[in-house]
């Protein structure tokens, strides 16, 4: 069966159904993300299509992008993995690293491991229970409206700078600007593997993965229809034997994008159990190597992966916003034993 047709068909893993309603026989043909969101109760456009990007939107027993439209008659469905349950995001005091903060927005440096917003096996202890704490006094900023918060994402075990906004104003110009790809993101990795070149790019569409879909994949979008462009540039800017320390900078942001386009090309990310970079994939057959590597991922035991950099508009001055981090300790430290590697290599 080739990946087109299991494409097809419906997986087993969407055992509730959140909504389902059939389009009105005088409808005209309207975005199915628009039409949901006047037709659900609860709920806004964008995690109508944040679902729609993880297939759990369906038209007429197949999953359909934001942008399908819904005609007269359409039977349309939102699918879950997962019971329904309570979306409240409730104040938990959890540590933030504000990397600057003023009365349009926030910039945090996040820790690998923090979840950034609840979802199914991660309902509290995420950054947004994190942000309903710090702005608990503050009757402005609630964690629970969609039209504030959190700009963009990065993965939990992904640490680095992550950008919030604080006002409804400041939210639509933010996430206008990642639409339009004209924000600056950087990102350091340590990969498996050695370049011949100094730099590239990768092109793919990505989608998730019919036969896992905790992962994505690259796809022909004529495969499937759901699969989004996606564009990453890497350098190199450090070897070591057998990894590389690239910088990756996002055209496009999504979802596990670095760690797909990595693997795709054959460098899986270190230390990323989901993509493959947990195994020893180079480097030499011997206990005392294998023992190294090991001592590598206790060190750092996530996908190595940092957000380095942000550089943005201010929505409210118009001034170019730039800035940098520091890397992880945990990151810090795997490359220091890189290096050191390095240095007793023969």
């Amino acid at each position: 069966m080739t990946d087109s047709e299991q494409y097809d068909l419906q997986d087993s893993e969407f055992v509730f159904e959140r909504f389902r309603c059939v389009v009105d026989k005088g409808q005209t043909p309207l975005r199915v993300d628009k039409y949901l969101t006047e037709h659900m109760a609860g709920t806004s456009r964008n995690r109508i299509q944040l679902a729609a990007e993880a297939g759990n939107v369906w038209a007429n027993g197949k999953p359909v992008s934001s942008n399908y439209k819904a005609k007269p008659g359409d039977v349309l469905q939102v699918l879950l993995d997962h019971e329904p349950r309570d979306y409240t995001i409730l104040p938990e005091d959890i540590p933030l690293d504000i990397v600057y903060e003023d009365d349009d927005l926030m910039v945090v440096n996040k820790q690998a491991g923090l979840v950034v917003h609840p979802g199914h096996g991660n309902w509290s202890g995420t950054l947004l229970n994190a942000l309903a704490y710090y702005f608990r006094d503050n009757p402005a900023f609630d964690a629970n409206n969609p039209d504030i918060g959190l700009v963009h994402r990065i993965d939990k075990d992904t640490s680095g700078l992550l950008l919030i906004a604080k006002t409804p104003e400041a939210k639509a110009h933010l996430a206008n600007q990642f639409f339009l790809h004209t924000t600056e993101r950087t990102y350091n990795a340590l990969v498996w593997g050695t370049f011949d070149e100094d730099s590239g790019t990768i092109t793919g569409a990505l989608a998730r993965d019919n036969r896992d879909r905790t992962i994505y994949r690259v796809w022909n979008t004529e495969d499937n229809p759901l699969a989004k462009e996606a564009v990453t540039h890497w350098q190199v800017l450090e070897r070591f034997p057998y990894v590389t320390l690239v910088q990756c900078r996002l055209e496009t942001g999504r979802t596990h994008q670095i760690r797909v386009h990595m693997r795709h090309i054959g460098h899986p990310l270190f230390a990323d159990e989901k993509y493959g970079g947990t195994e020893i994939l180079k480097g030499l057959p011997t206990q005392k190597y294998k023992q190294y590597i090991d001592n590598c991922f206790s060190l750092c035991p996530r996908q190595a992966l940092h957000a380095k950099t942000l550089g943005f508009t201010h929505p409210r001055t118009g001034e170019r916003m730039f800035f940098d981090s520091d890397w992880a300790p945990d990151f810090a430290s795997l490359i220091e034993k890189w290096r050191a590697y390095t240095k007793n290599y023969r």
